[in-house]
């Protein structure tokens, strides 16, 4: 049970990251520039907190995915993840 949570919770973070790169990756093939300045581009103003959000949405298929397999625990541990993403998002903004 508590290795599924944590199978999912490290999924989860990793489908965070991967769709972080995927989202900075077409923000920068739209503008033309270098994945670098756009990431650059989002510490700088202070707007990294936007593509962390957009970067949980892999995390639903994945949840949706845990589910039809009846891994509950899995998905429990991708929503754990994307609270957490949530909260990290949260303090971003605020700070």
């Amino acid at each position: 049970m508590n290795k599924q949570i944590i199978i999912g919770f490290i999924t989860g973070i990793i489908a965070n990251a991967i769709g972080v790169a995927i989202c900075i990756a077409v923000i920068s093939f739209i503008k033309g520039t270098s994945f670098s300045e756009v990431f650059d581009f989002y510490i700088k103003t202070g707007n990294a907190w936007a593509v962390l959000t957009l970067g949980a949405l892999p995390n639903l298929a994945l949840f949706f995915g845990f589910l039809k397999f009846d891994r509950d625990y899995s998905a429990r541990g991708v929503v754990m993840a994307t609270f957490m993403a949530a909260i990290s998002a949260y303090i971003l903004y605020f700070n």
